[in-house]
Order: C-alpha cells, then structure tokens, then sequence
C-alpha cells in the first residue's frame, strides 16, 4: 500500500468536505439533498463543534473523509462514535482506504472509552456492507430507522406545550 495519512480537517478544508459530500450524494442516488453549505459546515465543525471531520490522504492528496459525532448510549452509560459519512473518490476504492478511515476511528471509540462505533448503510450498497461485515461489525437487522426533518420536524414541534 501506498504512503496512507489521517488527518484531522481544518476550516480551510471546509470546501473539500463539501465537495466530497456532494460527491457521497451522487453515489447514493440523491444529489438533490444536500443542504450543507460551506458556512454551514464551517459552523458545525469548527466553530460548535458538534461534528468532527478526518481526511484519509494518499501522499498530500486528500482521497476521502469521515464524518462523525458523539452520541450517548443508555444502556452502556457511555458515549459512542457515530460515524455519519465515509466516503472514498471512485479511482482511490479497493485499496483499503476505507478501511483505513473505519481502522482509525475505531481506535479512537477505543482510546476514547466510547461504548459503540455505529453507522448506517444503505441496503443497497452491498460492497460496503460486504466490507463491514469482513470487518466484524453487525447490522441491527431488528432495528429500524426513523427520521422526522422539514414540515414534519415542524410539526411536531409546534405540539410542544411543555
């Protein structure tokens, strides 16, 4: 292999995640969705915090990124690493880049106490989840994924009277 670097993104990268994102959309079939803007991910990252961001990189060449955030299990008591995006540039795949990505931030739940490292995949993206699956992890077949965003977020908000 390669001469394979993590490296931790920085503000002045912001437009590189974007790009990879955009690139992440097209993959999955819905260029349309992305709402991030460079602003917006500059906030998020770097200023609040609430995400983090890592390049796997192939000499100086930034080749794809992970994006993840904490979250906290109640049953374990700890918090866990929720990976939200891994992405890897088409020419760069079957080298072991992604693995590489999912290898570090593993390490990290570790170094870091985290209960889990969690991430969901879409059913139809068998490379992946070929590729998680030689890695150990195990899909929460009897879990389902539930997600309010938009008018229905708005919504429910709007019942709040506590």
């Amino acid at each position: 292999m390669v001469n394979i670097t993590i490296k931790q993104a920085r503000k002045e990268d912001v437009s590189i995640i974007l790009d990879f994102i955009k690139q992440l959309a097209l993959y999955e079939k819905e260029p349309q969705s992305v709402e991030a803007t460079k602003e917006i991910l500059t906030k998020s990252l770097f200023v609040e915090h609430s995400a983090h961001c890592v390049f796997v990189c192939e000499g100086e060449n930034k080749v794809g990124f992970a994006l993840y955030f904490y979250n906290f299990s109640t049953w374990k008591g700890k918090k866990g690493l929720y990976l939200e995006d891994l992405f890897v540039l088409e020419e760069y795949r079957h080298k072991g880049y992604g693995k590489a990505l999912l290898s570090y931030l593993a390490a990290k739940a570790v170094k870091e106490d985290c209960g889990r490292f969690e991430w969901i995949v879409l059913d139809w993206n068998s490379p992946s989840i070929a590729v998680y699956k030689s890695l150990g992890a195990k899909p929460m077949s009897d879990w389902t994924v539930f997600r309010l965003e938009g008018n229905e977020l708005s919504s429910l908000a709007k019942q709040n009277k506590y």
